[in-house]
């Protein structure tokens, strides 16, 4: 699941931190925010990528929290579910992004 985007630098209020599982904090760009079967899930590109490379999307679960101002999120292990929320990403932002499909 690959997408190519263009940053403007308006777009940089978009970018959120997480941490990785070595506790390290990785920013991404936040893109989209996909409801599928009751469940909401984000699509995110990691902003350390180059520019010239198409960027690889990154796709997570969002999960409650106890508190309100905050939200977790999990990795999606079921490669269905990522499809088809990739699907749906695709078609909304078509004229956006340039999709390379890899196969």
């Amino acid at each position: 699941m690959k997408g190519e985007h263009k940053m403007d630098e308006e777009e940089l209020d978009n970018i959120i931190v997480l941490n990785d599982e070595d506790g390290n904090e990785v920013n991404f760009e936040f893109l989209d925010l996909v409801e599928l079967d009751g469940e909401e899930y984000v699509v995110l590109l990691p902003t350390d990528e180059s520019e010239e490379e198409p960027g690889e999307v990154v796709i997570l679960q969002v999960e409650d929290t106890d508190s309100e101002d905050e939200e977790s999120y999990v990795s999606v292990e079921d490669e269905e579910v990522l499809n088809k929320v990739f699907e749906m990403f695709k078609e909304k932002f078509k004229d956006e992004f340039d999709f390379i499909d890899e196969e």
